[in-house]
């Protein structure tokens, strides 16, 4: 048997391996966000730290909008006004671009953060953050850490400031 067949084997054993590790890799990463029905459509897979749902740890972030609110991820924490204290409006189709930020346990303010955090229990029996004790969630749009194109989407969805108010306009 010559050592050549014998080569060509492994690389193609090596291009097998590296190809299914590259499917792995991209199946792995996913962008980020929520979304809600009253406004524009994205990506409907919400941040792995939403979807895990694990204790809601909430930070202060420094953006070109101020100081705002994200998970601990540093993804962006959005505030719907047609939601009222301790009640959410956001259901259904909106849940799919505008996610609900799970939270399990009692929710943890970083520094900088001087929001009342909170949590209620859905209608489908989830445990949702609050920030003032409005419904939290992301933005199926946002890609990234950070992003925050859920601003002012449909004149209803703002960012949470570091103080719990929505930051509009």
């Amino acid at each position: 048997m010559s050592s050549r067949p014998l080569a060509m084997t492994r690389a193609r054993s090596g291009l097998t391996i590296l190809a299914s590790l590259a499917l792995l890799l991209g199946a792995c990463s996913s962008s980020s966000g929520s979304s809600a029905g009253a406004s524009t459509g994205g990506d409907s897979s919400a941040p792995a730290s939403a979807a895990a749902g694990g204790d809601a740890t909430v930070l202060a972030a420094d953006t070109e909008l101020g100081g705002i609110l994200t998970d601990a991820d540093g993804n962006t924490i959005y505030y719907f006004a047609n939601d009222t204290a301790g009640v959410s409006s956001c259901a259904d189709d909106c849940l799919t671009n505008w996610p609900a930020v799970e939270a399990t346990g009692t929710p943890t303010a970083g520094d900088g953060v001087s929001a009342t955090l909170g949590t209620i229990t859905r209608d489908d029996g989830t445990t949702q953050l609050t920030v003032n004790e409005f419904p939290a969630y992301y933005f199926s749009g946002d890609a990234a850490p950070g992003d925050t194109n859920g601003q002012g989407q449909g004149d209803v969805w703002w960012v949470f400031g570091v103080d719990g108010a929505p930051i509009e306009g």
